[in-house]
């Protein structure tokens, strides 16, 4: 399509997940929102997903416990029994997704073009978005407006988030020292800094500015292991908060902070959608493509050494969606280039 249709009166949103990638999609959907203001969205969501997401009250969420694999796709068919959509935006390549599409009705089935559309995604679809390479994945998402005529591109997310989370990040940071939150786990292991370099980050960040750091992330072993790490190699005292917060409280809690410091994570698209400066640490994965959106220029970006030191190669010549997660590969970052970029953070802040 490359004009824009009359608006339609119902879009299915097909993405499940993960994290960060559902946080690339909001901004598409308050796009489409503004283009078309009495349209009813619906989002095809993963449960996990669902439980950040959910607060927004203009759009009908259909959860999808993934762990139930064949069931899931049954269970969506008897949700969606009798309905049909104007459009589906089918956002996810992995063929599990494209058999849920499968029980998803819509006259209009937007996917990948060609090249992209993975594990034959595109059997599934009939309206291609325009072919494009090597842009960031919230980019190629925005190619799904595009394919239904808007083309404006509104970097808006705004969670309507609910006044106990507020409350809370409030008690938790109630002085008015900077607050750094470190995410320290990606769920890929391999894209995981050392604990002892984190600690030293968070002793420059205390010592140096005077800050609370905090550490923040899920109630699981590997997360809990890496904070008693951090803790233990740290030299000053550290806030640890692991499996305390649920999704949106974390996120109100990153509304209040100056920086957050993580690896390849959900949280570091969290922290865009609340423009809290992300300090990424990129050398497994490529910033270009995966990095939080609005501070890519604050990430410390390592793949291009990688690239040439694990695959012998430029980054520019390795295909796309290249991942290097080999070990050793994050100790191409050192602590000397995270700390002076949350320097400049804070210096840019005043």
């Amino acid at each position: 399509m490359t004009s824009r249709p009359e608006a339609p009166g119902s879009v299915c949103i097909l993405r499940l997940s993960a994290i960060g990638d559902t946080c690339h999609v909001v901004p598409v959907l308050r796009t489409l929102q503004q283009a078309w203001p009495r349209t009813r969205f619906t989002w095809v969501i993963g449960k996990a997903e669902s439980r950040l997401l959910n607060v927004m009250d203009d759009v009908e969420f259909i959860t999808v416990d993934k762990r139930a694999g064949l069931g899931a796709i049954g269970q969506l068919r008897r949700d969606l029994a009798g309905r049909r959509f104007d459009a589906l935006l089918h956002m996810q390549l992995a063929f599990r997704a494209s058999l849920m599409a499968s029980q998803i009705r819509a006259d209009v089935r937007v996917g990948f073009d060609r090249v992209r559309a993975r594990e034959l995604q595109w059997l599934f679809t009939n309206t291609p978005i325009s072919a494009h390479v090597r842009e960031h994945v919230l980019d190629s998402f925005f190619g799904f407006a595009a394919a239904l005529g808007v083309h404006e591109r509104i970097l808006r997310w705004d969670l309507p988030l609910p006044q106990q989370c507020l409350e809370q990040a409030a008690r938790v940071l109630t002085d008015e020292r900077p607050a750094l939150i470190i995410s320290a786990c990606s769920s890929h292991a391999l894209r995981n800094w050392r604990p002892e370099r984190y600690a030293a980050v968070a002793d420059h960040a205390v010592r140096r500015h005077g800050m609370r750091v905090l550490l923040c992330g899920a109630p699981t072993d590997a997360e809990r292991r890496m904070a008693t790490a951090i803790e233990a190699a740290a030299g000053e005292r550290l806030e640890n908060r692991i499996g305390e917060d649920s999704l949106p409280e974390l996120l109100a809690l990153l509304t209040r902070a100056a920086a957050l410091v993580t690896p390849d994570s959900g949280p570091a698209h969290m922290a865009t959608m609340v423009g809290t400066p992300v300090i990424g640490l990129y050398a497994a994965t490529n910033p270009a493509r995966t990095g939080p959106y609005l501070s890519r220029h604050w990430c410390v970006n390592a793949y291009e050494e990688a690239a040439r030191r694990f695959r012998h190669r430029e980054a520019a010549q390795l295909p796309w969606t290249e991942k290097i997660e080999l070990p050793g590969v994050m100790d191409l970052i050192e602590v000397d280039a995270v700390t002076d970029r949350l320097d400049q953070v804070l210096a840019a802040a005043r």
